[in-house]
């Protein structure tokens, strides 16, 4: 108490009579500036809390998707050498055949010759299979034997090779056709004020119902420009992938406009006309084929029963004269 009382009295003489009261709200004051920044560290914003989850969910995505790539690449790593080309030349054309196809992966190629592998392997043991359990091996000479047994072999390593030429030839028919569609598209896109690469972006996901294989083009052309690569060097990889002429000749048309600094729009509506024009040909093209087509099968299903129907009764009448003059000749005999 006599602490107290000594205290109020200094205040009281330093600051007068309110010194006790102004000491008390200063007080308060440090108090509350000094609580201000422990309420502002103490609380979390939400955000950042969702941001936090957000990074560890992708962190362990990626963990996990890294553990997988290193674990499919150790089991692969330890047949390259059976699995892919030594040639960097017969390499490079298998993975450019296989992008063409569709398969972007990194390990498409060791796939792609696994699956020969694999294969032959399965048409062998299937043809040693049949032949020694349907088919009589002392009846069959050498040359029957081998066709019994490597056959199969033959057909399961050409599978892939049939397959992927199939698929690439498909996905090219199917570029060339949805690809005057696009340019449509991007021209109105273009002259809409959008730019080149928002235009190709939209045209990705408008084509995705109709043209698959051409929206997944232009999808990566979007990603690799917006990851910072060279424009022209994107559109010629594109080009590359592809395998249509047409897709060539528009990157061409394309790098000049920029070199050049011709405008964009009007070097898409030129080569959209010709587009459009080129496809008119080639379904006139496939109707004037048609013809020649159905002449063969015409041939085929009509002129043998046209033949039974007009040479049928002369034969038979043939073979009845035949067998009246065999029957006659034989009955004079008997009358003698």
């Amino acid at each position: 108490m006599e602490v107290l009382a000594n205290l109020q009295t200094m205040l009281t003489d330093m600051l007068g009579p309110f010194g006790p009261v102004i000491a008390m709200g200063g007080a308060g004051l440090l108090l509350v500036l000094a609580a201000i920044p422990l309420m502002f560290v103490g609380r979390k914003d939400p955000l950042d809390k969702l941001k936090a989850e957000a990074q560890r969910s992708y962190g362990a995505n990626a963990t996990k998707m890294a553990l997988r790539e290193r674990a499919s690449d150790n089991k692969l790593n330890k047949y390259a050498q059976f699995l892919e080309p030594q040639d960097e030349k017969q390499m490079g054309e298998m993975r450019q055949k296989l992008l063409q196809a569709g398969y972007r992966t990194r390990d498409a190629v060791r796939y792609y010759f696994f699956a020969q592998f694999a294969l032959a392997l399965v048409g062998l043991l299937a043809g040693l299979a049949y032949f020694f359990g349907f088919v009589k091996s002392d009846e069959t000479t050498t040359q029957q034997m081998l066709m019994y047994i490597l056959g199969p072999l033959v057909v399961g390593y050409m599978l892939p090779k049939y397959w992927i030429t199939k698929r690439v030839e498909e996905r090219k028919e199917q570029i060339a056709s949805g690809f005057p569609d696009a340019l449509d598209m991007m021209l109105v896109c273009v002259e809409a004020g959008q730019s080149m690469d928002q235009s190709i972006v939209r045209v990705s996901k408008e084509l995705r119902a109709s043209y698959p294989a051409l929206a997944d083009e232009y999808e990566i052309v979007a990603n690799e420009i917006k990851a910072g690569k060279d424009k022209s060097q994107v559109l010629n990889d594109m080009g590359a992938r592809c395998g249509v002429q047409d897709i060539s000749s528009f990157v061409t048309v394309l790098n000049q406009s920029q070199t050049f600094g011709t405008p964009i729009a009007d070097a898409l509506r030129v080569y959209a006309s010709e587009m459009r024009d080129k496809r008119v040909m080639r379904a006139e093209e496939k109707a004037n084929k048609l013809p020649t087509k159905m002449t063969l099968t015409t041939m085929m299903l009509t002129v043998p029963p046209l033949l039974i129907i007009l040479v049928g009764p002369s034969v038979l009448g043939i073979a009845n004269m035949g067998s009246i003059g065999g029957g006659s000749g034989s009955a004079v005999q008997y009358g003698k």
